[in-house]
């Protein structure tokens, strides 16, 4: 007999269930106030579990986190023995409605293509959650959030976060749902660096394991691209050293520009060529000024400008800063396979022909330290000419893996 897993009534439930609140009854006043909060961060329109300052977060940084708070979504339903439960972690600049409508942008759920009835994470078969990371700006706690000892926004004085930290939090909101293990852990990019992290710290929690389009450690490439992006932001006037919803301000420009440039990373060649070539925007000729003669250029700047209607400037800052502090083997003597020594967990990489973000040869490192360490492992190089993105995209081949590889790690669990 299955039972849905209702957050009002689960064991272990959340103190506070956002999207079961009054919508007659006002949020906390100070949310509105420019000066402390980002509303984004206080009423994220989805369940939020509350930790009070006798559960602490121990972070990477040396500092407690407490009291905090794990934005999360849920889809599908939770079975008796609790055997069906599947994480998905985001992406950098994703949150946790995957599979819900977006209360800011009103556009479908970021995963819909690969989540949802009768798709490979089947919402009919498994119990499907994803939280907010911690650092992000979508009810989670972060850089954005009201710092109780203060009575205003955190901003700079938010600790540095990394991907760990995210982890730590995500094995304390499973607990407060009183999930012990995971039958799945899934996610791209730097969802792939999280469920990599799962493997690692808690092996006895994960069935098993789908990183994509991810590595072990982010590349020098990788961190000077997220440094243009941050230098953007904070060379931007309303920045006002972090302090911009004190002084009612936003650094869009510079987020934008940071947007801009990080998006390009996430596309091929050959997928902007087929896109927008080099054809002109409103015309046959240029214009001979620094407008968007180009399509290309127009698409960017919508990319920047749509983007800073949804996200948090320093959380920008945190989230990219937390990629680049992610090396999986320096965590363990150097040697990646340690990471994994002794794993049960099952796992299936993934990687896309395309991807110059995360090449292939950052997914075959990671295959070769699972061999190294006797792990029952599948990889699969998708061919795509759509770059990093892909991992979003409608791609059959993906999805076709995806399926294979889920069903039978399904039968393997008696689901």
């Amino acid at each position: 007999m299955d039972t849905s897993l209702d957050p009002a009534t689960a064991p272990g439930a959340p103190v506070d269930d956002v999207s079961a609140r009054d919508p007659s009854q006002p949020v906390d006043p100070r949310s509105r106030d420019p000066k402390s909060a980002d509303p984004k961060s206080t009423d994220p329109k989805s369940p939020v579990a509350l930790f009070g300052a006798d559960e602490p977060l121990a972070m990477d940084a040396g500092v407690a986190l407490a009291p905090f708070r794990i934005a999360y979504q849920t889809a599908g339903t939770l079975n008796a023995a609790r055997t069906n439960a599947v994480l998905i972690c985001h992406a950098l600049t994703g949150d946790q409605h995957f599979a819900h409508t977006h209360p800011l942008t009103g556009k479908p759920g970021w995963w819909e293509t690969l989540v949802g009835p009768g798709k490979p994470v089947d919402t009919d078969r498994y119990f499907v959650i994803c939280s907010n990371v911690i650092g992000s700006c979508m009810g989670s706690t972060g850089p954005a959030s009201l710092d109780p000892a203060t009575g205003r926004a955190y901003g700079l004085d938010f600790p540095l976060v990394t991907i760990r930290d995210m982890v730590r939090a995500q094995a304390m909101l499973l607990d407060r749902l009183g999930i012990p293990d995971l039958f799945l852990c899934i996610g791209g990019s730097m969802g792939g660096m999280q469920v990599l992290q799962w493997a690692a710290s808690y092996p006895k929690r994960v069935f098993a394991a789908m990183p994509i389009a991810t590595g072990a450690r982010h590349s020098a490439q990788n961190i000077a691209f997220h440094e243009v992006g941050r230098q953007a932001i904070m060379a931007d006037p309303a920045w006002a050293e972090g302090r911009y919803l004190e002084e009612g301000t936003r650094p869009a420009k510079g987020l934008g520009v940071a947007r801009m440039g990080a998006h390009i990373t996430y596309l091929s060649e050959p997928a902007l060529h087929r896109k927008f070539g080099r054809r002109f925007q409103g015309g046959s000729a240029p214009t001979f000024s620094f407008n968007a003669d180009f399509q290309i250029e127009s698409y960017l700047r919508h990319q920047g400008l749509s983007f800073v209607e949804r996200f948090d400037a320093n959380a920008y800052l945190y989230l990219t800063r937390a990629m680049d502090y992610f090396d999986l083997a320096a965590d363990h003597g150097g040697v990646l396979a340690k990471a994994f020594q002794g794993t049960k967990t099952r796992f299936c990489v993934m990687s896309f022909t395309s991807d110059w973000l995360f090449p292939t040869a950052d997914s075959r490192a990671i295959v070769h330290a699972l061999n190294a360490a006797s792990a029952a492992v599948a990889f699969v190089e998708v061919e795509s000419d759509k770059g990093h993105d892909a991992f979003l995209l409608d791609e059959p081949v993906m999805f076709n893996a995806a399926r294979g590889f889920i069903d039978a790690a399904a039968r393997a669990r008696g689901l």
